[in-house]
């Protein structure tokens, strides 16, 4: 696709935009009240508003390899601390996919340069869960199932963090891990035990 066809494309979407609601652009230029952050991965077959079926301004969005939630990545903590302190989001969703390429290469041997430090903390996911994993011996499974243990452990990430618990203990904030299948389409739900976990980590990772 050539870049003068991404601009007649956004002319027609004005377009439709406008047909619809004559006063759509100026209702999206009041500001923003996302009731959702979606971390989510870089992978272009996957588009966070799209596959929730939510418009522009319902859904505040981070997405990088492999939806990864790391405390020294300024860039992903500024964005949950913003929207959790600030946009005051209640439900902050971390979406995995499979046939991810950035879970694949984590479990891969070769030496991806630049890579190598971001796929490690996915590499410690399956440290975690070793057993579990190296007991399925069918790959495209064990694979899949990495991809949720991931988005799992991302979950987890994000509630050892001050922000996180300080916004359950003041209102209704919770933590969701999905995975989206790009062979059917359809979001699933990890049904992550965000309070059971919160517990369970608590005497190690409590902040006040």
């Amino acid at each position: 696709m050539s870049l003068e066809k991404v601009f007649e494309n956004n002319e027609k979407w004005i377009k439709d935009k406008l047909s619809l609601h004559p006063n759509y652009f100026d209702d999206l230029g009041k500001g923003q009240s996302p009731q959702f952050l979606y971390i989510g991965c870089s992978d272009s077959r996957v588009t966070a508003e799209e596959l929730m079926g939510l418009s522009p301004g319902e859904v505040f969005v981070h997405r990088n390899i492999a939806n990864m939630v790391i405390n020294i990545d300024l860039n992903a903590m500024s964005v949950v601390e913003y929207a959790v302190e600030h946009l005051k989001v209640n439900h902050l969703l971390v979406c995995g996919h499979y046939a991810c390429g950035g879970v694949k290469a984590a479990m891969q041997s070769a030496d991806l340069g630049l890579l190598n430090p971001w796929l490690r903390c996915i590499r410690d996911v399956y440290r975690l869960h070793k057993e579990e994993l190296n007991a399925i011996e069918d790959e495209e499974k064990k694979y899949d199932r990495l991809v949720e243990l991931n988005v799992q452990e991302q979950c987890v990430n994000l509630i050892k963090t001050a922000v996180v618990q300080k916004a359950f203990r003041q209102r209704e904030l919770t933590v969701h891990g999905w995975v989206f299948d790009v062979h059917s389409g359809k979001l699933i739900d990890l049904n992550i035990d965000f309070e059971g976990i919160l517990k369970e980590i608590m005497e190690i990772y409590h902040l006040d």
